[in-house]
């Protein structure tokens, strides 16, 4: 006999968790179906183990959407001072780490466990490590087809995460089952995500691997200023993490290795010298030594004038790049693109041309910037999916 619940949750991710708990108090039933082992996996990874679970300082700004006034209702509905009460009603200790960015001081393990716990609290049913094979639209709501058994539900609720990071079961069913029912989907790419030098800057700079450095990155009219790292393939740090959600294939980023820095000024006044050595050192004084020293040796200036300092003072501001491409969604934090927002109500998540099928967290076309955002917006899409079901 196929069991019947009032709204099904594909998904026990955070968007998934928060949207199953307000679901619940609300006193819906509510099945949570997750194709993993165990619930939250992307949030028992993330933040190194601690959790990045917010950020004190988010706004509409943080989120990368082909609508970026979509975001603008659930982010006022449920904010990070929501989350943290939850956070501090459990006694979780945690921490601002940079830019506003909280932490768990302990481990990640205590938010999903908090989030498992009010679960509990709210009669949600979990079912972990099933595989949903169909979603089909019924005369009243929809029947959740699994491998060995099928549901009945009055609202579904797409919480599948999008595609990073598929070694913790990643794919792309969200999406397809979007398309099923008619919805349009923003071209998927890897947000969040380290980039791979082109040929010629690889083998400029690919054995500088581990050097890491002050850096401003610029592209598509946006701007970050964060640690960069030369990788073995390419960059990355939080700065390169940042504007690769904005990078498009073909065309370059920008990079101060220096913002707000003079480093030829010692070379153009009257007590400096002008030499390659000179140049070294002045180079060394703001970066790290063998980047400083290949930086001087690729950028030498032709002659020691005034007017060939300042080349080489704007070469070090305005270091374009063209990547070959990204590491992909294996080394991804998120998935940028996803589910049309103007498929979607903006105040519950609920599809325009299926009623009773929602879209909630990563799945959807808003990607968050890096600093405790993709997991606000996760808390504040569920929150709202959880109060409409």
């Amino acid at each position: 006999m196929t069991q019947k619940f009032d709204v099904a949750i594909l998904g026990a991710g955070a968007a998934g968790l928060m949207c199953a708990i307000e679901a619940g108090k609300r006193g819906r039933s509510v099945l949570l179906l997750e194709r993993a082992d165990r619930i939250g996996k992307k949030i028992l990874i993330s933040g190194g183990g601690r959790c990045n679970f917010t950020n004190l300082r988010c706004t509409p700004e943080n989120f990368l959407s082909a609508n970026p006034h979509f975001c603008k209702s659930a982010l006022a509905r449920y904010t990070p001072a929501d989350f943290i009460a939850l956070v501090e009603k459990y006694h979780i200790p945690y921490h601002e780490k940079h830019k506003g960015q909280l932490f768990c001081d302990g481990s990640a393990r205590e938010v999903v466990a908090m989030l498992e716990q009010e679960c509990r609290a709210a009669a949600v049913e979990i079912v972990i490590g099933v595989d949903v094979r169909e979603v089909r639209k019924a005369d009243e709501g929809f029947d959740v087809v699994l491998e060995q058994s099928e549901y009945r539900s009055a609202k579904v609720v797409v919480a599948t995460g999008g595609l990073s990071i598929p070694k913790i079961g990643a794919t792309r069913f969200g999406y397809d089952l979007a398309r099923q029912f008619g919805l349009e989907v923003v071209e998927c790419h890897p947000g969040l995500v380290p980039l791979i030098f082109g040929k010629k800057d690889l083998g400029s700079y690919g054995d500088l691997a581990g050097v890491a450095a002050d850096a401003v990155t610029s592209c598509d009219s946006q701007r970050f200023h964060d640690k960069m790292l030369i990788t073995h393939r390419g960059l990355s740090g939080p700065v390169i993490l940042q504007i690769s959600s904005y990078w498009r294939p073909g065309t370059a980023i920008t990079i101060d290795l220096a913002p707000d820095r003079d480093l030829t000024a010692i070379l153009r006044s009257t007590t400096g010298g002008r030499d390659v050595a000179a140049a070294r050192h002045a180079f060394r004084a703001v970066l790290p030594q063998r980047f400083a020293d290949r930086w001087v040796e690729m950028h030498l200036p032709k002659d020691w004038t005034n007017r060939s300092l300042a080349e080489l003072e704007q070469s070090v501001h305005h270091w374009q790049v063209i990547p070959g491409g990204t590491e992909g969604y294996e080394k991804a934090e998120v998935t940028a693109g996803g589910v049309d927002t103007k498929e979607l109500s903006a105040q519950t998540m609920e599809s325009r041309k299926v009623p009773g099928l929602f879209f909630i967290g990563e799945v959807v076309d808003v990607t968050g910037q890096l600093g405790g955002f993709n997991f606000q917006w996760a808390w504040a899409s569920g929150y709202c999916a959880g109060q409409a079901v």
